[in-house]
């Protein structure tokens, strides 16, 4: 049965499951990427890497610079389904790259919608040191290349919404008692009020699969960024505290119903021969909130993580080493997932 009450208050950092911190700038001087001309694209590259590279600050350090036209399309998918690079990046024409830290906390995509996109990812609620990480590679940068800056907008960036500070500060949270009583809806119709984004698991555009949200700041113009952060941490532990209510109630009203639908998600992913990304997405997420509250024991939460990385379908695929039709890639899942509960 569920853990007592103080043990569940003791998981928050298990709904929190990453903290992001990005900012976009664009070289002074230049165009954007969209009014670029042949050639000014490999120059901002150059550029760039060669401001980090020569830097002798040690968060310089670690960091190896990739070309995404010169990536497969598998690797490439793999970097967005990391959430590395965007997207739009992954599946840009123009000639962009992305430098990346060895920890894989720090990104700085380079010629996407702005010139550069400079990302730090953390686990769980850390949008401080995601921030303050951020903000050393924006000065070291900006000791060696002059950023497009207005002193009464601030930072010029390609979308309107982006100027000012140009920042995103995002928790991305596991929700899955509000997506399963509906008041998610309620959640979504608030946030836009109060400035607030609530999108899928890649951010704009994106759907919720697993019931994972990105809760980010909508407004960068006219607020610093410690405020915006504090703003989304703020919204985000709001959030948080009603997902661990709607868990309790749940719970409380049918604990049976409760557990079974846990248990019954368990059996499909230890059993089943064939298995969509989609549908282990939703029984990983069912899982994931059993082992939260304490219902299934002897399933760590690095566990699931992992599956819900190497069961998307590029990374299923470099696994393979070859590429998979898309019923080779379901059977392969299963296979993953079964040998994955199995060695835990």
């Amino acid at each position: 049965m569920m853990a007592e009450e103080n043990n569940i208050e003791s998981r928050e950092a298990q709904i929190a499951i990453s903290s992001r911190v990005r900012l976009a700038r664009n070289i002074d001087g230049i165009p954007f990427p969209t009014r670029m001309n042949a050639g000014q694209d490999e120059t901002i590259i150059n550029r760039v890497w060669e401001s980090i590279s020569q830097s002798s600050e040690a968060v310089s350090k670690n960091l190896v610079l990739m070309k995404i036209g010169r990536l497969d399309p598998i690797d490439r998918q793999i970097l967005v389904e990391k959430h590395i690079i965007s997207p739009d990046l992954g599946e840009s024409k123009r000639e962009s790259a992305v430098i990346i830290s060895r920890d894989e906390k720090i990104s700085i995509m380079i010629n996407e919608e702005d010139h550069l996109r400079i990302q730090c990812i953390f686990p769980g609620m850390q949008l401080d040191d995601a921030w303050q990480l951020c903000n050393k590679l924006d000065v070291l940068l900006e000791e060696k290349i002059d950023f497009a800056f207005d002193k009464k907008l601030g930072y010029l960036t390609c979308c309107p919404t982006n100027v000012g500070t140009g920042i995103r500060a995002s928790v991305m949270l596991h929700l899955p008692a509000l997506g399963m009583t509906g008041y998610i809806r309620n959640i979504l119709e608030a946030g836009g009020k109060i400035g607030i984004a609530i999108r899928g698991i890649y951010g704009e555009n994106s759907e919720a699969s697993g019931n994972m949200f990105q809760i980010s700041n909508q407004v960068t113009l006219g607020q610093t960024e410690e405020e915006i952060i504090a703003n989304v941490k703020n919204v985000a532990s709001q959030i948080i505290e009603q997902e661990k209510l709607l868990r309790r109630e749940l719970y409380n009203q049918n604990p049976y119903r409760f557990e079974d639908r846990i248990y019954r998600s368990l059996g499909l992913l230890s059993n089943a021969r064939i298995m969509t990304a989609e549908e282990s997405l939703k029984l990983l997420s069912d899982v994931r909130l059993g082992v939260d509250m304490g219902t299934i024991g002897g399933i760590n939460m690095e566990t699931l993580n992992e599956m819900m990385l190497v069961t998307q379908p590029a990374y299923i695929q470099r696994l393979a080493g070859k590429t998979l039709s898309p019923d080779e890639r379901d059977i392969r899942r299963a296979e993953l997932i079964r040998s994955s509960l199995r060695n835990d």
